[in-house]
Parts: C-alpha cells; sequence; structure tokens
C-alpha cells in the first residue's frame, strides 16, 4: 500500500463513488487519504486502453502534487508530452502566435497525454491506497432515505452499495441527476463536434514524410490551425514517439442519433482539402478517428440532492468544451474540494451530527458552482474566437488568440481554498452572510491570496534529496 500523502484520523464516512473517470478517482483518492472509506463502482468490466489527448492544467496539477510523486509524478513524467510551446497558424500555414510552453514547476505541475496511460496512474494508485473497485456494475437506480441519513445505488445484477454520501461521477448522462433534480435532464447538442486520432509516428509514416517530419523529429510537439468555424490541433508525445489530432467543426446533426462513432478519415481530408497541405498529410495517415459529439447543458439548479446525501461530480454535474483545456482539470478540483468538505464538517463541532454530510455536500457544491461555471465559458470564448477569427484584428492582436492561463484560474489551489473559505461558508448555510462572488475564485477579480493557509503534514515516500532535483 502507498504511504499517504497526511495522517488524518479514519471519519467512518463511505463514499459511494459511481464512475472511474479522473474526477472519480480523484474523489476516491483524495477521501481515502482525508480517512473516509472509498467504493467505486464502475459499468465497465475493464480498462480498457481508449481515447486520446487529455490535458491535466497547473490547479489540478497542484492536488497531484500532494501524492506520491514515486507513485504519480515519475510515472506520468515519461509518457507525457514535452514541448516548448504552442504555434497557432492559419488554415494556409501562416503563423499567426507562438504561446510558450509554461516552465516545469514541482508545486504546479502540468501532463498532457494520452487517455490512457494518465487513468492508468490514477487508477493504480487509487488501487494501492486500498480504494475498493466494482467492475462491471452497471447502475439502474439511486436511493437514499432522509431518516436515517444513508443513500445507496441500485445494479443490474440486484446488488446494493450503500454509503453516507453518494457520488455521480458518471458522465453527462449520469442516472443521479434525475434523482438531485426530480426531473430528466438530456443533455444538447452544443452545435460542434470532434475528429479524433492518436497513433505511432513512425508506423504510420510520419517520421519519413517530408510534410510531417517536423511534428516529431525534434521531439513533441503543439501546432494548431484556425479555419472558418473550424480548427485543427496535432500533437505528438513521448518524444515524438506518438502523434494525435483534433479536429473540431460545426455539426447540428440529432444528438440522440449518435453520441460517439466511428469517423470516416475521408470526411476529415474532405472538409480540409484546401488547407495547410501538411494538415492533410497528417490526417491521412491516420489508421482511424472516432467522431464525437460535443453536449453541453444549461447550469443545473443544483448538484445535491434533496436530502443532501448524494451528490455531481465532473461532467455529470458540468460538461466543459475541449478548448477550455479544464475538463478533467475541474473534475480533479471537485474530488478534492468534496473530500475536503466531508473532512472539515467532520471535524466542526459546532455541526450536529445528522446535518454533518448535507452540510458538507452543499458547502461543496457552494465553493464550487461559480468557479466551475466561469471556467465552462473560458472554452466557449476561446472556441468562437478560433472559429471567428478576424485575422486583420488579430495581426494587431495577436495574444488574443492564446490559449487562457488566467491566474485566477491555473493557479488556484483547491484544498487551501476551502480550508481558507469553511468557516464563511457554513455561516453562509445557516443564515450568515452570503459570500461574495470575487471570493469563490471564480474571475480576475477573485480574491486567490491564501497560500498562508497551513496544510496538515505530507509525509510522501520519495527520499527528500530526490525530491530537491529540478525536474528533467
Amino acid at each position: 500500500m502507498a504511504s499517504p500523502i497526511a495522517q488524518y484520523p479514519k471519519t467512518g464516512i463511505r463514499v459511494i463513488i459511481v464512475g472511474a473517470g479522473f474526477g472519480g478517482l480523484t474523489a476516491a483518492i483524495e477521501c481515502t487519504l482525508k480517512g473516509h472509506t472509498a467504493i467505486i463502482v464502475e459499468k465497465t468490466p475493464t480498462f480498457e486502453q481508449l481515447g486520446d489527448i487529455i490535458s491535466i492544467s497547473t490547479n489540478a496539477g497542484r492536488i497531484m502534487s500532494r501524492w506520491d510523486p514515486a507513485l504519480i509524478e515519475e510515472k506520468l513524467r515519461p509518457v507525457c508530452m514535452r514541448h516548448s510551446g504552442f504555434k497557432i497558424q492559419n488554415k494556409d500555414g501562416q503563423q499567426i502566435f507562438f504561446q510558450a510552453a509554461m516552465p516545469p514547476n514541482r508545486e504546479r505541475p502540468m501532463y498532457n497525454g494520452h487517455r490512457a496511460d494518465i487513468h492508468k496512474v490514477f487508477y493504480e494508485y487509487a488501487k494501492s491506497l486500498g480504494v475498493e473497485f466494482n467492475m462491471g456494475q452497471k447502475v439502474t437506480g439511486y436511493k437514499e432515505d432522509a431518516a436515517s441519513g444513508k443513500a445507496w445505488i441500485e445494479t443490474e445484477s440486484g446488488e446494493i452499495f450503500k454509503g453516507d454520501v453518494v457520488v455521480g461521477a458518471d458522465g453527462v448522462r449520469s442516472r443521479a441527476r434525475k434523482l438531485i433534480l426530480g426531473y430528466e435532464d438530456k443533455p444538447r447538442s452544443s452545435g460542434y463536434s470532434v475528429w479524433r486520432a492518436w497513433f505511432n509516428a513512425e508506423e504510420n509514416g510520419v517520421t519519413t514524410d517530408p510534410l510531417t517530419k517536423e511534428f516529431v523529429e525534434n521531439g513533441d510537439t503543439h501546432t494548431g490551425w484556425l479555419g472558418d468555424d473550424m480548427h485543427l490541433l496535432v500533437a505528438s508525445c513521448k518524444g515524438g514517439k506518438e502523434i494525435s489530432w483534433v479536429c473540431t467543426r460545426k455539426d447540428d446533426s440529432n444528438l440522440e442519433e449518435s453520441w460517439s462513432s466511428k469517423g470516416k478519415v475521408e470526411d476529415v481530408l474532405n472538409r480540409i482539402k484546401d488547407w495547410d497541405p501538411k494538415c492533410r498529410a497528417i490526417v491521412s495517415k491516420s489508421p482511424s478517428c472516432m467522431d464525437w459529439k460535443l453536449v453541453c447543458r444549461d447550469p443545473l439548479p443544483t448538484w445535491v440532492s434533496p436530502t443532501g446525501h448524494t451528490c455531481l461530480l465532473g461532467d455529470a454535474a458540468h460538461p466543459f468544451l475541449p478548448t477550455s483545456v479544464q475538463g478533467c482539470s475541474q473534475a480533479i478540483e471537485d474530488g478534492s474540494v468534496l473530500a475536503t468538505c466531508l473532512s472539515l464538517s467532520h471535524q466542526d463541532s459546532t455541526i450536529p451530527a445528522s446535518e454533518k454530510i448535507p452540510r458538507a455536500l452543499r458547502a461543496y457544491e457552494r465553493l464550487r458552482y461559480e468557479r466551475v461555471k466561469s471556467a465552462q465559458k473560458t472554452g466557449e470564448d476561446l472556441r468562437d474566437k478560433w472559429h471567428k477569427c478576424d485575422y486583420k484584428t488579430v495581426h494587431l492582436n495577436p495574444e488574443s488568440i492564446r490559449m487562457p492561463r488566467e491566474d485566477w484560474l491555473i493557479k488556484h489551489d483547491s484544498e487551501r481554498f476551502v480550508r481558507r473559505m469553511w468557516g464563511s461558508v457554513a455561516a453562509e448555510l445557516t443564515g450568515g452572510p452570503v459570500i461574495p462572488r470575487k471570493s469563490l475564485a471564480a474571475g480576475r477579480e477573485s480574491d486567490e491570496k491564501f497560500d498562508n493557509i497551513e496544510l496538515p503534514p505530507t509525509p510522501i515516500s520519495t527520499p527528500k534529496e530526490e525530491l530537491a532535483n529540478p525536474l528533467r
């Protein structure tokens, strides 16, 4: 078993987490580290090597930096991108802007790599901490009982998993939403879809083609092309050994007909036939591609059930567009904040025993809701800037199309934030002063000065002398 990051006492709180994506796994890891018991229920029988590129920003990296580096950082570093920056071009291949990569930082690492590679590290860490996994269990219902203060799920196999808290971390079609909202709330199309692919560079001729070898011959690169209501991103990883591309385009097809399906490389090539020849060259080398509908939801009135023992997390509560580069990171923040709120509520002697779980879940929602809503907006804003680009204006101000890196978003420390805000949110939930939005880490005006908040001790298994070395 892994060494815990902190010596938290056992709380006796039993947390049932539906879904083993990044948000669900983070919730399980953080709950375990903070003394709760985490049980994951996942519908897939086994984890498969599916997906393509995913990004974890520095705000989520801050959370991960407090996990055992021998089991996180040392395993993620070799499989993630190490590039000098992001080159943005128009569809003809003319460079518009170069955004330098952020310098390495152990306290705020960022990771870009294959979803399956990164997910495996999270999963193995959770397993090492003793998180219980129940695979191949399809949830058919969410239930809770106010009198007993318990919540539970029922599965297709007839099993029941009962706890003090149930977390719906099962994506945009989460069944938990019906219990929480009291009605069926279906996702709607964002009006956009993405074609995406990931493949071995050498095996598919990328390294020998004069048009494509620049993406891999000197290590990892990240390049984007902007067109009319469409953009294409190409990234290489693992020292140029593997390559991925994502093409986002307008798509008004019926969401109910197809959620995700196998795409056709020929369709992509037809859409970019008049683009930079390098775009067609890299896409044409793809063995296959997937076609994903980008869904969205209007902000929910609440993420917490009427009795306060069931909540939503990650995409189940707030799906993100890829252009936000924050979907995974915000789900990770959710998991950290939920576990911390459960811990602080448990320790708060002013809260009656019957109210400790409901108060924790409502505090979690309050401290996350405005921040997430603002972060979602960044994805819409950047997509519109890229897809409706006025090149005369951009020529005068190239920085206008850079990927957002605002301090309130990427320098956020979710655990310190919760510890600083606990007194304020606990008071507000019992009729006290309303927390001003500027104090909710939800925009440029946010008050982010809480680095002096002390955290519990964090013993780790990696020797101090090794941690003293700079990132390699």
